[in-house]
């Protein structure tokens, strides 16, 4: 367990020191790292918001069904995209370290 958190503490101190960083070059890797990261340990929150925002915009019953299922989707697909981002941080894939994902974080509202 303590190891564990040792591991946690360190991660966080790489994703600080990575996101202040001066460079430009770093700036844009460490947000790349930082939004992956993010993503991989907040994609759950898909399911949650699918279901709740499909019930806000049709009813309840769509928002169990067709929100239930958009959620599981989604919540595959950002934390794939996060694993992809974590993994991908030091290239510059895609061009100039843009985000895979619209909207980058789970939180943000989408176009």
């Amino acid at each position: 367990m303590r190891k564990m958190i040792k591991a946690i503490i360190i991660c966080v101190a790489v994703l600080m020191v990575l996101n202040m960083a001066t460079a430009s070059y770093a700036q844009d890797m460490g947000k790349k790292l930082y939004r992956g990261v993010a993503n991989m340990l907040t994609g759950w929150i898909e399911l949650p918001k699918n279901i709740y925002d499909t019930s806000i915009e049709d009813n309840p019953l769509s928002g169990l069904t067709v929100g239930l299922a958009k959620g599981v989707g989604m919540t595959i697909v950002r934390t794939g995209a996060g694993v992809y981002e974590t993994a991908t941080f030091p290239f510059p894939i895609p061009e100039g370290y843009t985000a895979v994902l619209e909207p980058e974080y789970v939180f943000n509202k989408g176009k």
